[in-house]
């Protein structure tokens, strides 16, 4: 692919998930420490932020720290966090110059409070850019996310403010995290893993699913462009038949 002209106008996933995994065997294979193939990756999102608001996708979500992620050495966790402040501070004009809402989804309160804080600032200064919503997946697990909505409901159900019967899709949507974000509509993950490891279970039940054997600090537009345009000549049934569609 060799311009965004190759895409189909009218075609792009309205909300774009991103498993941005190999950043430690990067680091591994140069000989390098883990640490290092963390802060490459970071650049690696900035292009790929930039790039997705630029050709109009409306929601980008990426998983940038898992619920298991905290079992990693202390060294690398704590690595992480330092990035994840100074990159909020960072980025915080590149955000307001592609107009770009922050958004994060997960057990948020559990980040360290330097983190937390610089989290909810940059959060609080985007609130009102409108072109395209980014989404940070921090100590994000949705097993957890799905427990936690359950037991929400349920205390919702014994206090008679929702009836059991009236539980639907819609009811269970608005008691997730991501209560404000549409379905996936396209989950890419690199380094070549198969696996959706723990996110957004419930929201990529319809998503078209993409992997590449790249890891993510060499995640390029190119190939951001090549999964989107991938996408796009799938066909999406929902269930019905081709020739429903047509």
């Amino acid at each position: 692919m060799n311009s965004n002209n190759e895409l189909i106008e009218g075609r792009l996933p309205q909300h774009l998930a991103i498993i941005m995994d190999g950043n430690g065997r990067w680091a591994k294979e140069k000989g390098k420490l883990r640490v290092f193939g963390h802060e490459h990756g970071v650049k690696t999102v900035r292009v790929i932020t930039e790039k997705c608001a630029s050709i109009g996708i409306k929601y980008l979500t990426l998983y940038a720290f898992s619920t298991e992620n905290w079992k990693r050495p202390r060294i690398e966790v704590e690595t992480l966090m330092r990035l994840l402040v100074s990159s909020l501070k960072k980025e915080l004009p590149l955000l307001h110059k592609n107009d770009i809402k922050l958004n994060a989804i997960g057990n948020i309160q559990s980040l360290p409070s330097r983190a937390y804080k610089e989290l909810k600032e940059v959060i609080a200064k985007t609130a009102d850019n409108k072109s395209m919503t980014l989404t940070l997946a921090l100590s994000y697990g949705a097993r957890e996310e799905i427990k936690n909505a359950v037991q929400s409901i349920s205390v919702k159900v014994k206090n008679n403010i929702i009836s059991p019967e009236s539980i639907d899709e819609t009811i269970i949507n608005n008691h997730l995290y991501t209560r404000n974000l549409p379905d996936v509509d396209l989950l890419i993950r690199t380094s070549g893993e198969h696996r959706i490891s723990n996110f957004l279970l419930w929201q990529i039940a319809y998503a078209e699913l993409y992997f590449i054997d790249v890891f993510w600090p060499d995640f390029s537009e190119q190939h951001l462009l090549e999964a989107i345009k991938n996408y796009q000549h799938r066909e999406r049934r929902f269930g019905k038949t081709s020739e429903q569609l047509n």
